[in-house]
């Protein structure tokens, strides 16, 4: 997918950011976008179909967070709601190091991100099939993580209760959200031993394209009254 053109302009994009992509990444990101964009064509992965906005709108906006990982001394992850894959498989292929667990809900996926994790040849990788409720209260899930991160997945409150459970005590929950988003949360945050450490709104490189991102502590361990059953987060949120 990465023909010279595309591939300088990532590196360009990723360097605003201070962020270096090395030849063996970028093959990586090119191989990813390839089987992006042909499983696409049977199964609804992304609306994003063009490269340049692939590019952006999936690589480039993954890796901004990198800041905030390495800010966290992140040796485990868990990408709640991953979809096709975002952020948790860009943050892999430039953080080898950091363990990722991608989670959705939906079995099609989970198949697809195998398939990526095998071709791309990932190692400490791997994705599960569960709703976010149902792996929050998983034993070998719950508070396992020092960073969890999840992009646009729902509101921020109800975001919360889906991400926080997998959260260790004094790790951090990453939320990647669009800048226009007038969320109401505070009481959320309390209920779940949250605590706001960061927000920032900023533009992609290259683009016009908006983030918010917001950092969040978590100062304590969690009442096993949460997360609530699968669907009531999102029918009655805290």
């Amino acid at each position: 997918m990465l023909n010279l053109e595309l591939a300088e302009f990532f590196k360009s994009a990723a360097a605003q950011l201070n962020i270096i992509v090395t030849d063996e990444q970028l093959e990586k990101f090119s191989k990813y976008g390839d089987l992006l964009l042909e499983w696409n064509k049977v199964m609804n992965l992304t609306a994003v179909c063009e490269p340049k906005e692939v590019v952006i709108k999936h690589f480039v906006d993954s890796i901004t967070i990198i800041p905030y990982v390495e800010n966290q001394k992140c040796k485990s992850l868990a990408d709640i709601g991953t979809g096709a894959g975002f952020p948790g498989i860009p943050l892999k292929i430039m953080c080898p190091d950091t363990e990722v667990v991608l989670l959705d809900s939906l079995g099609k996926r989970v198949n697809f991100l195998n398939t990526v994790i095998s071709e791309l040849q990932l190692k400490g990788i791997r994705a599960i099939h569960a709703r976010a409720e149902d792996g929050g209260r998983d034993k070998k899930l719950r508070e396992k993580f020092d960073c969890v991160t999840a992009r646009a997945v729902a509101p921020m409150n109800i975001l919360l209760e889906y991400c926080m459970p997998f959260v260790k005590k004094d790790g951090c929950f990453i939320a990647m959200k669009g800048s226009n988003e007038e969320d109401s949360y505070d009481s959320a945050l309390k209920e779940l031993s949250g605590e706001i450490m960061s927000e920032e709104v900023f533009t992609l490189p290259e683009s016009d394209f908006t983030r918010r991102i917001i950092c969040v502590k978590k100062n304590n361990f969690l009442s096993t009254r949460y997360p609530r059953k699968a669907g009531i987060p999102k029918k009655n949120p805290l």
